[in-house]
């Protein structure tokens, strides 16, 4: 089942969505609505093929532990050689901007004005963040950005300009994330790429104990 959203600050019960984690379309993209979604482990997805907005609830979702990322012999080569520099939350638009264009791999993952700029928007309070990659001539060549809700980094896009580029960013998260226990990175969707550094599918009811209202911690 598909719900259709109002003006009113709500989701339906995201085990009463569709096989595939499609649960409603409409609503607006405000801070309230988006921090709501994302406590029930619901997302926004931009599809340029479609007009309205759609919210995604997978029942089985695909994360990566970060104490579990996998190094692959090549990448630990890269990283020793100290080629590229990574840091956060140094150039959040920068990234933002890179993973908006239009890739033929991925259309359903464009990202228009108005999700560019409620991920702006989280940033700036606070709950969207990123993760940068720089060349030797300091420049932005690869990146990732997300939003953190309780004990999970949701991961939401990322680019890479040069080879590998989004490895480096996601192997920095991970290994930045592992130095607080109990931490988790939802990569959203699966594929090899997430799958050969470690990623593995959870159910929904053990995701959600990453979530604030689900941790007696928060």
């Amino acid at each position: 089942m598909v719900f259709q959203l109002d003006d009113d600050i709500w989701f339906p019960n995201p085990r009463l969505g569709e096989p595939d984690g499609l649960l409603a379309i409409g609503g607006d993209l405000s801070l309230d609505r988006l921090l709501l979604a994302y406590c029930n482990g619901i997302f926004p997805w931009s599809d340029y093929r479609r007009e309205q907005r759609m919210w995604h609830c997978p029942m089985q979702r695909f994360v990566i532990f970060p104490e579990e990322i996998h190094i692959s012999h090549s990448m630990r080569t890269l990283i020793n050689r100290h080629k590229y520099r990574v840091t956060i939350d140094r150039d959040f638009e920068g990234v933002i901007e890179n993973c908006g264009k239009l890739r033929i791999d991925q259309p359903g993952a464009w990202l228009g004005k108005e999700m560019t700029e409620a991920y702006t928007m989280m940033h700036h309070e606070g709950w969207a963040s990123s993760v940068e990659v720089w060349d030797e001539d300091d420049k932005l060549v690869g990146g990732l950005y997300g939003v953190t809700i309780g004990r999970c980094f949701v991961g939401e896009s990322m680019f890479s300009l040069v080879p590998n580029a989004s490895k480096l960013a996601l192997i920095f998260l991970a290994q930045t994330l592992s130095m607080t226990p109990g931490t988790l990175i939802d990569c959203q969707l699966k594929t090899d790429h997430l799958a050969s550094m470690g990623g593995r599918y959870i159910p929904y009811d053990e995701y959600m104990k990453y979530m604030p209202s689900h941790n007696e911690d928060e």
